[in-house]
């Protein structure tokens, strides 16, 4: 690597072997492209693998892995583990769980209903692979539901859940949506792409908007669409109460009504809401610093782990 990188610099910059100089500049660069390349090695999280009946789970297990206790980040429809990449190695004294909903990302893609109990039975196959006992839910978009669905499941192992972007009851009329999602629905392959651009009209960073369509459209489409019957189904959507800490960070648009605190706090009576002004439905990658700081702050008010 060393011999190669030297080459490189040699090539790029013409330097004499002769210029000690010049030569001294040129290991040091060397050495500075070494420790980013190997501290960036360092940082990629390691996969790992979680049994959900004859299905694997692949998630990442960052930070204080001897933690019974942890963060569990959950993403959104047609989305991965990777959404939350900026927030893998913000948490260093605790313990960070991201996982690949079945069905998606490096998850297997079985033949299946894709339910929100479904998604939430692939979070609790792999809380119990890695002996999580207590963990603070942070669901984006389609991750609020499965997160809440797991509260519903297994409430005693939720110490808190984190909305981020995402809803507690539906955001449109199903009549309404149905209409709007049809063409999605008759013809994927040429639709779905037409769909997630007025999805991502409001992400201002064109790098990271083409990032997010290519991962959403790499999703298979029986499961982006039974994923997406699986949020219309109006038995998700019950107005039973949330018993623990919740902290909302959500982007200012139409999409929400004016009461939507009002409502989010008759379902969650210990809420922290947050409003958003110039994000996009993506805002944890859009503004990654100030996103996990919010969640941080948070987990220390309630000492939640």
């Amino acid at each position: 690597m060393v011999r190669c990188a030297f080459s490189m610099l040699y090539q790029r910059t013409n330097i004499s072997p002769g210029n000690k100089k010049e030569m001294s500049k040129l290991i040091l660069g060397v050495l500075i492209l070494i420790s980013l390349s190997t501290f960036a090695a360092a940082q990629s999280p390691k996969s790992n693998w979680a049994n959900l009946e004859k299905s694997k789970v692949h998630y990442y297990d960052t930070g204080n892995q001897r933690s019974r206790s942890a963060i569990v980040f959950i993403h959104g429809w047609t989305c991965n583990a990777d959404f939350w990449k900026a927030s893998y190695n913000a948490f260093p004294q605790q313990r960070v769980i991201t996982i690949d909903l079945i069905g998606h990302g490096n998850s297997d893609k079985p033949n299946a209903i894709y339910s929100m109990d479904f998604f939430a039975r692939s979070v609790e196959a792999v809380l119990n692979k890695a002996k999580v006992d207590r963990a603070v839910l942070v669901g984006h978009s389609m991750g609020t539901p499965v997160a809440r669905q797991f509260y519903r499941r297994i409430p005693n192992k939720v110490a808190g859940i984190v909305i981020v972007d995402g809803a507690l009851r539906p955001y449109l009329d199903r009549e309404v949506f149905e209409k709007m999602f049809a063409p999605v629905r008759e013809n994927y392959v040429r639709n779905a792409p037409r769909f997630l651009d007025g999805m991502l009209s409001s992400v201002k960073d064109a790098e990271l908007r083409a990032w997010i369509r290519e991962q959403m459209l790499a999703t298979r489409a029986p499961v982006a669409l039974s994923a997406m019957d699986g949020m219309g189904d109006p038995t998700i959507w019950n107005n039973d109460s949330i018993n623990v800490p919740v902290l909302a960070v959500m982007a200012r648009s139409e999409a929400w009504k004016d009461d939507e605190e009002e409502f989010f706090r008759s379902i969650a009576p210990t809420l922290e809401f947050k409003m958003w002004d110039d994000a996009s439905h993506f805002l944890m990658m859009e503004r990654p610093a100030e996103f996990n700081s919010e969640l941080s702050a948070f987990i220390s008010k309630y000492k939640l782990l």
